[in-house]
């Protein structure tokens, strides 16, 4: 389905199979351009990719602590698996 998105003034049409998404997405990603916009960088070229980075970096930061608590859940049953195949 096809989708029209505006990032930084600019209309996109875009094709997604999940275009409920879409809107919110281009959003964030407009916010975050803008933030970094306001704070001086000069051209589209550079807000664009120091944007990129930010997203990424969140995103590493979200899934680094997806990954500990999982472990963790992970740990948690295995204890649990334990104690109940220990009793009478």
């Amino acid at each position: 389905m096809k989708v029209q998105i505006s990032i930084r003034g600019r209309t996109y049409t875009v094709r997604s199979d999940q275009d409920e998404d879409l809107p919110s997405i281009a959003a964030y990603v407009d916010a975050k351009m803008a933030d970094i916009a306001g704070r001086g960088a000069a051209d589209d070229y550079t807000i664009a990719m120091l944007a990129a980075l930010n997203i990424a970096s969140e995103f590493e930061r979200f899934r680094r602590q997806i990954d500990a608590e999982l472990a963790s859940i992970e740990r948690e049953i295995s204890a649990a698996v334990l104690l109940v195949g220990s009793e009478p």
